[in-house]
Order: C-alpha cells, then sequence, then structure tokens
C-alpha cells in the first residue's frame, strides 16, 4: 500500500515478486521475518543503557572476540525470528561456531540465512551507529538440514542481501539483483516505508575510508594509493582527499551508498595466519552484493571479490569497495607488483605521517 506517496516494504517485495510469476513468496516471507528482527535489534538499541544490554557478554566467539550483550542478544532475535516459518533449512551467524539446525518441529525450506546480527558492537557503548547484515542462498537441497559445505557458496549465488542500520534514523538497506534499495522505519506505524530507491554510487570520489593506525602492516599498493591520497592538490592526483574512519561497517557502507567513496580493509601482515580483517560471508559477500547493485565495485583488492570460493564458515578476506575509479586504481597497483622494499614514499619513511618507528 501507498502511505503518503511512500512504497511499504510489503508492497515493494509483492510488486518483486509479482515480476517472477514461478516464485512460491517464500523469500518475501524470509525477508518479512528478517526485517520483524531487525525492527526488534533497532528497538533494543535505541533504549541503550535503560535496557541494561550494554557492556560486554563475559563470552567470546569463535574467532576470540569479546561478546557484547547485544551480540549476543541480536543472534537470538535473528534465530527465533527465522527458525519458524519453514522459509530457511538452516542459518549460519558470525557468533556461532557451526550452523544453526532448525529445531525438529519447524519445516525446511528452500533457502540459507546467514548473518551478522550485531556489525559494529564495539562502538555500542559509545552511542556510534551499528547494524545488522544478512544474505541469502539457495539451499542446494531444499526441505532437509543442509551440511555446512551448503553455505560455502560464492557471493554471486546470492539471493538477497541487506543490512540494517540503527542510527538517527533505522533503514533497511536491501538487493535481490535489480538495484540497491533503502527504506526508512517509520516509527510511528512500525512499517519500513521506500526512501532511496535505486541507489546509485559515483564512479568518481574523494573520499576514502581506512585504518590508518595499520599502515605499518599494509602491503606496496596500500601504501602508495593512500600516499597519493594524502598528497592531496600537489602530488600525482593533483586533488585533495579527505579520509574517514567509523570502524563500524555497515555505517561505512552507508556513506558511499548514499555520497560515493572509498572503503579500504585490505590484507596485511599484521597476522600471517588471517589473510584478511573482515568474514567473507558474512560481511564482505553481502556488502558486495549491494555495492555492485548500486553501480559501485567490490574486490579483495586484487579480483572481484564475490567470485571468492568460500572455504570455512569463519574466512576472513580483504575488502575493497566503492566508487569504480578507485576501486579499479587499486586493483591496478596490485597488479604492478611492487615490492616492498621497492616502495618509498615521504609519507611512509622515516619522516613520514605514518612512519614505522
Amino acid at each position: 500500500m501507498l502511505i503518503e506517496g511512500r512504497t511499504t516494504l510489503t508492497q515493494f517485495l509483492i510488486e518483486e515478486r509479482r515480476k517472477h510469476p514461478d516464485s512460491t513468496g517464500d523469500l518475501n516471507a524470509l525477508i518479512t521475518d528478517v526485517s520483524l528482527a531487525c525492527k526488534a535489534i533497532a528497538g533494543k538499541v535505541s533504549f541503550g543503557a535503560l535496557a541494561g544490554v550494554l557492556g560486554s557478554a563475559g563470552t567470546g566467539n569463535v574467532q576470540g572476540e569479546e561478546q557484547k550483550t547485544l551480540d549476543v542478544l541480536s543472534n537470538e532475535i535473528f534465530l527465533r525470528a527465522n527458525e519458524w516459518g519453514g522459509n530457511v533449512a538452516g542459518m549460519v551467524s558470525e557468533e556461532m561456531d557451526e550452523p544453526y539446525r532448525l529445531p525438529p518441529q519447524y519445516p525446511r525450506g528452500k533457502y540459507l540465512l546467514l548473518f551478522d546480527p550485531l556489525d559494529g558492537s564495539s562502538n555500542i557503548d559509545v552511542n556510534v551507529s551499528v547494524g545488522s547484515i544478512f544474505s541469502v542462498l539457495r539451499a542446494p537441497t531444499p526441505g532437509a538440514d543442509p551440511a555446512l559445505e551448503d553455505f560455502l557458496q560464492p557471493g554471486t549465488g546470492q539471493v538477497c542481501a541487506g543490512y540494517a542500520i540503527y542510527g538517527p534514523s533505522t533503514m533497511l538497506v536491501l538487493t535481490f539483483g535489480t538495484g540497491t534499495h533503502a527504506f526508512t522505519l517509520d516509527p510511528n506505524l512500525g512499517e519500513w516505508m521506500l526512501s532511496h530507491p535505486n541507489l546509485s554510487v559515483p564512479r568518481q570520489t574523494r573520499e576514502f575510508a581506512i585504518n590508518a593506525s595499520n599502515s605499518r602492516f599494509w602491503e606496496p599498493a596500500v601504501k602508495r594509493y593512500v600516499d597519493e591520497c594524502m598528497a592531496g592538490k600537489s602530488g600525482a592526483r593533483d586533488a585533495d582527499f579527505n579520509m574517514r574512519w567509523i570502524a563500524s561497517l555497515v555505517a561505512e557502507t552507508h556513506r558511499i551508498l548514499m555520497r560515493g567513496g572509498v572503503f579500504l580493509y585490505p590484507r596485511d601482515n599484521k597476522d600471517p595466519a588471517r589473510p584478511g580483517r573482515l568474514r567473507l560471508l558474512y560481511e564482505a559477500n553481502p556488502i558486495s552484493f549491494l555495492v555492485e547493485q548500486a553501480g559501485g565495485v567490490a574486490s579483495t583488492g586484487r579480483h572481484r571479490l564475490m567470485e571468492t570460493k568460500p572455504e570455512s564458515l569463519h574466512q576472513r578476506i580483504g575488502f575493497v569497495f566503492g566508487s569504480a575509479d578507485e576501486v579499479e586504481r587499486i586493483e591496478t597497483y596490485h597488479g604492478e607488483q611492487l615490492m616492498d622494499d621497492s616502495y618509498r614514499s615521504p609519507l611512509f619513511g622515516q619522516r613520514g605521517l605514518f612512519a614505522v618507528v
């Protein structure tokens, strides 16, 4: 239905289904359940300390990271909202070691749900925007409990991806492979309203986001790129750039989808056992799908990220995404195979801005 001239999420989902007469509506029902989970989490986040949900849960996840109280609560909300409807065959979460097996009384559906229930939760205690990220895949064997390997599909196999951002307003951003669309939650009606249809990331930008504290661990191609941006108008790019860093992937993605930019969390040598920092299945793949459908580019820094074949549930990967010209430039720099000892820069040298001491 139309309310005040805007399309609701329900109407949007129905119109999308009408484009595929043979569809059963299961995917629509799944996204409705996900959106309900996001509403519930938004409510918990909005009360903050008043609801007693801040601080550490006293537990750790499979990656060895401290779980916040809201991490655990948000994970439980996602599971309860999606386990009963017969739309999913199984689920995996950043917060759980193994795939979640549905209770025996619930039917198994034809989709797999992968999610990070509360991305950026380290920021929750200081009231910085956080969010939930999710990805939907087809179950190889509909109606049956999936094997672990069933979740290890490349990002190109996604049928839907999205995130909710809990900030000054709560928004849900979705793609079904036909563009990227943003809905704003009307708190009076409790309805998601289509507020930003067909988001478009401009090819060019003068804004980049990276955690500069890791500069001593960066590969030469990344050092070269940041060096050129920091050199500004007097440097090789002949343009001034602004640097941003929120330390919340959802918030960084939202800014880029709304106004452009490039985000880098590249592979580095800080921990040789980890070829990257962000999770392929729960973070990088769904964000890549959203960014590509908005006209941006998502990469490992070397090649298209969504073509990566996952090897494990909690696999990490280097991630660069945003405005196409900048991501392609970074891929070019990596392609030139610069050697570490061949790179010299006033910004990274002994007297430079990012000097290694």
